[in-house]
């Protein structure tokens, strides 16, 4: 693989991407890398989740049909999805204890599980 030049753009969205608290609509990245650079464009954000994904920085997560981004590396984990404010947080216990392996009734073996729960984040659900 060659050597990717880094530039400004690159290093604020992948720092964008170090910071987040859960998996982010590309969106959503734009929006906060825009704070720090306002001239940024949907199409550089693209082109920098895919050189990210890549070079295995990040990986997309699928959450109802919408693509987002996170940090790999993570290890095992799920997440929220606040059906108020639409954000997606990172949970990091396991609501499931069925371990690779398992047999399922029915003869199902399972070798992974993803869960996502949804509610309200404690934001909103203090808003009431």
């Amino acid at each position: 693989m060659t050597a990717t030049r880094s530039t400004r753009q690159r290093d604020v969205i992948a720092r964008v991407m170090e910071d987040a608290e859960g998996p982010l609509a590309v969106g959503d990245v734009l929006t906060r890398a825009q704070t720090d650079l306002p001239g940024l464009g949907v199409a550089t954000v693209y082109r920098t989740l895919k050189l990210l994904t890549e070079q295995g920085r990040i990986h997309p997560v699928t959450l109802d049909g919408e693509t987002r981004y996170e940090r790999a590396g993570r290890g095992h984990h799920h997440h929220f999805s606040c059906t108020r404010c639409g954000r997606v947080f990172t949970l990091h216990t396991c609501p499931v204890a069925l371990p690779s392996g398992t047999v399922y009734p029915g003869g199902f073996i399972v070798e992974a599980h993803e869960v996502t729960l949804y509610g309200r984040c404690p934001e909103c659900a203090q808003e009431g």
